[in-house]
């Protein structure tokens, strides 16, 4: 009986572990950091990189804060990494970002040779798919998880700025 006990509380524990530690999961933290975007009046875009189970590095679109084009979410988040980390190879991480990256964004994916990237909704307008190009070879890309919630953020946030601009 009791390692019968033993083993369900084992799978029990497994099952929590990995739902904690799911893309799912991984998704909702981005959306927190898109939701801090959306705050401060910036196009509401959340990431987080994760290594070993663990986040290392967050970011939100800056881009009207800092008024830089280059301050996506996914560029504050690679380069946040990349200190934690002390180096610019990124091919034990994972990025989870709520939207599709752009071409710019994709460039540093590449470049920082990233292990996978999880993205929630695509961008059929300026996502880096639409464009042609690819991110490294090695990269292993995902996407949709979460695709409504993360479609949601962005479609309202403009939606809202069409009506306030009228």
């Amino acid at each position: 009986m009791r390692n019968t006990l033993c083993f369900a509380f084992f799978l029990t524990q497994n099952q929590i572990m990995a739902e904690l530690f799911s893309d799912e999961y991984y998704m909702e933290k981005a959306i927190d950091q898109a939701l801090t975007a959306l705050e401060k009046d910036e196009v509401p875009v959340g990431a987080v990189i994760v290594s070993k189970d663990r986040i290392i590095a967050k970011g939100y679109n800056l881009t009207e804060t800092l008024n830089d084009v280059t301050a996506h979410a996914e560029m504050q988040a690679i380069t946040s990494a990349a200190g934690f980390l002390g180096g610019k190879y990124l091919n034990s991480c994972t990025l989870y970002v709520t939207l599709e990256p752009c071409v710019m964004c994709a460039g540093a994916l590449y470049w920082s040779q990233i292990g996978k990237v999880v993205f929630g909704a695509p961008d059929p307008k300026r996502g880096y798919r639409q464009s042609g190009i690819s991110l490294h070879p090695k990269t292993e890309v995902r996407y949709g998880i979460m695709e409504q919630e993360c479609s949601r953020l962005v479609t309202e946030f403009f939606q809202n700025k069409r009506k306030s601009d009228s």
